[in-house]
């Protein structure tokens, strides 16, 4: 061994000049030593890297501060030196300065101290409500999305950045300020006097029955207390006749483990296995099991899942894949299979780091990215080493795969979002319309009976073409790049008419592509309509009207024997 061999050769210089009774004595002693191990050996050596580097960083910080030309702001500084050593492992693991309290209480119980509203900036630089959520401050004393606004108390917003503002309207709940605002249509200036509240964003803002006999619920993520609505809706959804149920946590990131845990026990037996955590130390080892009677053990159950379900999502649709107890339709989960633990730093500091990986009842692990290898030549993180071949049973002996988020057992493909979709999305055009027409027209007494007429898609088609809407097109980037390729290259001229003649092909008719994507636009107005008349909830009910992966859900719900089928039981 390396430490002992410097030890040796210390000890024959030493003992070339010593008596017998001294070397006898320094022989029993490296006797002792020839039982330290390597293991020993690394540990030494990482402790010594740990603090040798600690001492490098602390002392080039006293040095900047001592002699750097300008004063530094000693909490700006280390906390850009702490985020960018945390960029260097994953996303996940974040810090969060005393300051950051409410955002860190923001992500861990969806719950803060404000007014209870979305806001946006918009392109004349005006800070506008965006959405207020039901039963909030913001609602209660009337704001409506697309009200701008003004001053807070005696601070003029002009000018704010969308953070600034905000950060003006959150506070202690209890706290009071006068909010000055105008509403689009109107020359006069509102004034109300607003009450913060502790704001919890809904975990489940809506379910109900969407099919004959069959119940649906939309989780949209696991904040520390979503178990007993989930649990609530079930019961209710079966009170009012349903049959099998269907459970959708598409777009939901995850939240609070334990949360996913008690909701997959709802449909498992006690003492089943859902899901492993582990890690590097004993107390990130840990294996969470169903510790309650189910609600239903046979209820036949879909869970609709996307690109944007991952961690708890992940949890909650594997496992339940894994024990055959749902059918998983949509599209691949993200792939996030690792555990994060908020840990407390000193001064009222917190660190939200990962601490382990979890592994649901197949074995299998569901994260797709080995964020300890570096990105690739091209920025690509790195996929995990052999997780795309590792092959997983379900109980029924169905084959999963690790490593790849949760692969549904049916796949909906869906059309690509069009540039234009996305870029409208976006745009003022959008709200200014969602304004326009609730003030033009009468709200209706449910979201069924809500629907954009052919004359109301004409209106918003003048409207956004008058609004001068513009959007990067691909094609002409494309053709533009290639121009100046064929420049280069010297072949231009000789294709210059072909050139021209695509271009001409290419010409942007913003009246025909808005008439190309009539069905999606309609849709997108719709959405901003219905939230402004019912919420969050009406939005969920909007996007069921014409949702392909609830169509295929349903399908299969009526299909008894395709629902076997494929979760391995029709063969038994």
């Amino acid at each position: 061994m390396k430490d002992n061999s410097i030890i040796m050769k210390c000890c024959r210089n030493f003992l070339g000049r010593s008596n017998i009774s001294i070397r006898i004595a320094l022989s029993a002693g490296l006797l002792s030593l020839g039982s330290y191990s390597s293991v020993d050996a690394q540990v030494n050596d990482h402790a010594f890297d740990v603090s040798s580097q600690l001492d490098v960083f602390s002392n080039a910080y006293r040095l900047l501060d001592a002699y750097y030309v300008d004063t530094l702001d000693a909490k700006n500084v280390i906390k850009d030196g702490l985020n960018a050593m945390l960029r260097s492992l994953d996303p996940y693991t974040e810090y969060y300065p005393s300051e950051d309290e409410e955002d860190l209480k923001m992500l861990t119980q969806a719950k803060y101290g404000g007014i209870g509203s979305v806001i946006r900036m918009m392109k004349d630089s005006t800070v506008i409500i965006s959405e207020p959520y039901e039963g909030m401050p913001a609602a209660e004393v009337g704001l409506e999305a697309g009200d701008v606004l003004l001053k807070i108390d005696d601070k003029d917003l002009k000018g704010m950045a969308t953070q600034e503002v905000s950060d003006l309207l959150r506070g202690e709940p209890g706290t009071t300020f006068v909010l000055k605002y105008q509403r689009p249509g109107e020359n006069k200036i509102r004034t109300a006097k607003i009450t913060r509240q502790t704001i919890k964003i809904p975990a489940l803002p809506y379910y109900g029955i969407v099919a004959p006999k069959i119940g649906y619920m939309h989780l949209s993520q696991f904040t520390n207390d979503c178990f007993p609505y989930v649990r609530k809706a079930v019961i209710s959804l079966k009170e009012q006749g349903a049959e099998s149920l269907i459970l959708d946590l598409r777009e939901n990131g995850g939240g609070a483990l334990d949360q996913a845990v008690r909701i997959v026990n709802l449909f498992v037996p006690k003492d089943v296995k859902i899901v492993e955590t582990k890690g590097k130390v004993d107390a990130s080892n840990f294996t969470h099991v169903a510790t309650d009677e189910p609600l239903d053990l046979n209820i036949p159950l879909v869970v609709l899942v996307n690109s944007n379900s991952a961690s708890a999502s992940e949890i909650v649709s594997g496992a339940l894949q894994d024990l055959d107890r749902a059918v998983i339709i949509g599209t691949r989960t993200y792939g996030k299979g690792l555990v994060q633990a908020i840990r407390a730093l000193p001064y009222g500091s917190n660190m939200k780091l990962t601490t382990a990986k979890y592994y649901i009842p197949s074995g299998r692990c569901i994260q797709e990215i080995d964020y300890k290898q570096k990105r690739q030549a091209n920025g690509k993180q790195t996929i995990a080493n052999g997780v795309q071949d590792s092959i997983f049973y379900t109980v029924n002996h169905r084959e999963v795969k690790s490593g790849k988020g949760i692969m549904p057992d049916i796949e909906v493909k869906h059309d690509t979002l069009q540039n234009i979709l996305f870029y409208l999305s976006n745009d003022d055009v959008l709200i200014h319309y969602g304004t326009h027409y609730c003030q033009t027209h009468q709200k209706p007494a449910s979201v069924s009976e809500f629907s954009l007429t052919d004359a109301d898609f004409e209106e918003f088609k003048q409207m956004i073409i008058d609004s001068g809407f513009t959007y990067d097109r691909l094609s002409d980037k494309q053709l533009q790049q290639l121009k100046k390729v064929a420049q280069f290259e010297g072949y231009y001229d000789d294709a210059r008419a072909e050139f021209d003649s695509l271009e001409s092909k290419l010409t942007r008719n913003l009246g025909n592509e808005l008439d190309r994507y009539r069905k999606e636009i309609i849709s997108i107005a719709s959405m901003e309509i219905v939230k402004r008349w019912f919420y969050e909830s009406g939005v969920v009910q909007q996007s069921l009207k014409d949702d392909e992966d609830l169509q295929r859900a349903i399908e299969l719900l009526n299909n008894k024997e395709e629902y076997k089928t494929i979760l391995g039981y029709a063969q038994q």
